[in-house]
């Protein structure tokens, strides 16, 4: 396959908008999906809030643990080679679960193609990555930077929004036997339609839709990626050895920086209310009113809080990039912090006054996008100016970075428990009880470098949506 792919390499340089927009679109389509739609998915579909929380929460392992495997990319085959495979792989996988939603055992089937595709992901984002720092020169890589940041964004109004809106619509038109879509399933399927199952028939789709658009993307990249050098490894075990121990010695450096413990506490306490809560929005936005929730609707849910929200969500992360670089992150910290936790407020105030107006809750949501942006900037930039420096300051990042998913993770693990434990009110409140900690820490924490860096504000606010498309984020 390589001398295949090398025999598409076009003759003279295409221009990075052939491809730099698709292949981050592609890159944050699976995330979405495995991370924020598939909660969504799974509660339509009748799985408990506990196994939702636990299954989707684990498929972010792979993206937490990335930088372990990342090394091979460097050593065997080619970046480009991997970033058109996993796209494929990806594809077919999410193909296969419109067979699995069929069969009586289909959330763990389902889980278990998720699971390839969280793998799959993981490793086109590294290669993804790879292909942008090589093939593109400094001066073009801040060009485009912004292209990375919006069409990995539009990943997310697409699916979180765009798709999540069509799974209601058709979901509602499943449910009338005599509209078009029930007679076409049953012409094709020479099936009689059962409107109880009208949700599984909507969402075969939109897992459909989703594998087309990934393999009719690893098609396009087969054509239209640049061509990358073959890695320089020898197939020996040596190679592989050698990358290893230069990973333990960089994780290692690591572990030796000033202050170190003390800033890995303030990054797992930063994200720790975040992790505990983000599974259970979605299902307590759609949750009926007698259960404690708000009783919306996907089509609600993917107009407001996919479409609207992520756009003030991209509001917010630029602000809050421009925001630090005119009053420098130390000075800023605690405010950034208040920002970071408007939303769980926000959350706690619609458990307990349960409003019915839209325009309440669509207000409430788009401002809790916006503030969730502005502040999660602050823990990008503490990564980038106070843990990241050094030698070793790209392979620093990621590991801040691992630390950082891992404590959205693993609370999310526990929330469908929690929360059926507790109910709405009691478990927002406890999450705002579990954020008092980076609240302490934003104020009296040590900076062991400046925050007063010689970079320009664009260039700082490009770096934010940079480092922000390697991390998980709120829905």
């Amino acid at each position: 396959m390589n001398q295949a792919i090398a025999a598409t390499s076009p003759s003279k340089k295409r221009s990075p908008l052939t491809w730099v927009p698709s292949v981050y679109f592609a890159m944050g389509l699976p995330f979405v999906v495995l991370n924020l739609v598939a909660v969504i998915m799974f509660d339509d579909l009748g799985i408990d809030k506990t196994q939702i929380a636990f299954w989707t929460s684990l498929l972010t392992l792979p993206y937490t643990l990335k930088f372990i495997w990342s090394p091979l990319l460097e050593i065997y085959w080619t970046k480009r080679n991997f970033v058109v495979l996993t796209q494929a792989i990806s594809g077919f996988c999410f193909a296969l679960i419109v067979f699995t939603l069929q069969l009586p055992d289909f959330f763990a089937y389902t889980i278990a193609f998720m699971g390839v595709v969280a793998f799959s992901g993981a490793t086109h984002d590294i290669a993804t990555d790879g292909i942008y720092l090589t093939a593109l020169d400094k001066k073009t890589q801040s060009t485009y930077i912004g292209w990375q940041g919006a069409f990995y964004n539009m990943a997310k109004v697409l699916a979180n929004g765009g798709l999540v809106w069509l799974a209601g619509y058709l979901t509602s038109l499943f449910r009338a036997p005599s509209c078009s879509p029930a007679n076409a399933w049953m012409i094709l399927t020479d099936q009689p339609l059962e409107p109880t199952r009208a949700p599984f028939y909507a969402w075969m789709i939109i897992m459909g839709i989703i594998g087309a658009l990934l393999i009719g993307m690893s098609v396009y990249h087969f054509f239209m990626l640049p061509a990358t050098p073959k890695a320089q490894g020898t197939g020996e075990h040596q190679s592989f050895k050698g990358a290893m121990k230069e990973m333990g010695s960089v994780l290692v450096d690591f572990f030796k920086k000033k202050y170190i413990w003390l800033y890995v506490l303030f990054i797992v306490c930063f994200r720790l209310t975040e992790g505990f809560v983000i599974k259970m929005v979605p299902i307590f936005l759609k949750a009926p009113m007698s259960e404690g929730g708000l009783g919306m609707d996907n089509e609600q849910i993917g107009m407001i809080y996919g479409i609207f929200g992520t756009v003030a969500f991209i509001v917010g992360s630029i602000m809050g990039g421009y925001y630090i670089a005119r009053f420098g992150l130390k000075r800023v910290l605690f405010s950034l912090v208040c920002f970071f936790n408007i939303p769980f407020v926000i959350y706690f105030l619609f458990s307990l006054f349960q409003p019915e107006s839209l325009i309440v809750i669509g207000s409430g949501l788009v401002a809790e996008y916006f503030c969730y942006g502005f502040g999660f900037v602050g823990l990008t930039m503490f990564m980038m100016q106070q843990v990241a420096p050094g030698k070793h300051s790209m392979a620093h990042y990621a590991f801040a970075s691992a630390i950082m998913n891992f404590s959205v993770m693993l609370p999310g693990m526990v929330s469908g428990w929690a929360c059926e434990a507790l109910g709405y009110q009691s478990f927002f409140l406890v999450a705002l009880i579990m954020a008092a900690p980076v609240f302490l820490m934003s104020i009296f924490i040590p900076f062991s470098h400046s925050d007063k860096g010689e970079d320009s504000e664009k260039e700082i606010a490009a770096d934010t949506v940079k480092a922000e498309e390697s991390t998980e984020e709120m829905p």
